[in-house]
């Protein structure tokens, strides 16, 4: 069986036929989605589809490239952090790859979340894209190793890698490790151990071979599976029961919630 540790159910490609991709998600033996939340204005809309289906959590956070959008307090994430389906705070991080300095109001958000995650006790959900020296930097700063979490949807080198992992963080692959101009990520799957090793889709984005182009979705993230296990030199299945045993041992909420919601 496998997990997707990431995907946006609440996104308009998915939700207009939210039915389907979870029966087919279901179909190819994925168990369970952390289904994420990017802002506060999306949150009601990503919290209900996790209370109406036992096998979806949620998280709650602000996207760090959003930038009309409420900006979150310590204080706000928390309180919606404290609810049975809410299991992580983020998505957060740092992304300068369209953005231009000064980005001080990114790093500070940032900090809001990793502050939140220690405050409420939940691991944090970490993307980074061309700013992975100030992620670094600015978890080792705010203590984000308390927290624990998992940095996402990964395509950084192999010593940022490293260093999230000293951190106590997992590593999360998405549909990227099976593009064919990929091989600079799949040397860095390769030598990340499985037992800090998460699956994903990030879906509806970044659909894996043989589907890139698609729309992702939830049951997809079989395929994400397949390389890891084809580059790793391990069966598929290993790759899954690690992978699954890994969110839950990070997610740890979501056992308690899935068994108390219908």
């Amino acid at each position: 069986m496998y997990v997707d540790s990431h995907c946006h159910l609440s996104f308009p490609e998915l939700a207009q036929d939210l039915p389907g991709v979870l029966h087919r998600m279901r179909a190819n033996k994925v168990v369970a989605a952390l289904n994420i939340c990017t802002t506060l204005e999306e949150f009601p809309a990503v919290l209900a589809v996790a209370e109406q289906h036992s096998h979806i959590v949620a998280s709650v956070g602000v996207h760090p490239d959003y930038q009309d959008t409420e900006e979150p307090t310590i204080d706000r994430l928390t309180a919606l952090a404290d609810h049975p389906k809410v299991v992580a705070i983020g998505e957060t991080g740092l992304d300068y790859f369209r953005l231009r300095e000064p980005l001080e109001w990114q790093r500070d958000r940032f900090r809001t979340h990793i502050r939140a995650a220690r405050q409420c006790g939940k691991p944090l959900i970490i993307h980074t894209r061309a700013s992975s020296d100030d992620t670094i930097r600015l978890m080792k700063e705010e203590g984000a190793q308390e927290a624990g979490g998992v940095m996402h949807c990964f395509t950084e080198s192999l010593a940022v890698a490293e260093a999230a992992m000293a951190l106590g963080f997992y590593i999360s692959f998405s549909g990227i490790v099976t593009f064919k101009n990929a091989r600079e990520l799949q040397e860095v799957a390769r030598a990340v151990p499985l037992d800090r090793l998460l699956i994903e889709t990030d879906s509806p984005y970044l659909a894996p071979v043989p589907h890139r182009g698609k729309t992702n979705e939830p049951g997809f993230v079989p395929k994400v599976a397949e390389k890891l296990a084809e580059l790793k030199k391990v069966s598929v299945d290993q790759v899954a029961a690690s992978s699954t045993k890994n969110f839950y041992n990070l997610f740890k909420g979501f056992r308690t919630t899935a068994s108390e919601v219908s």
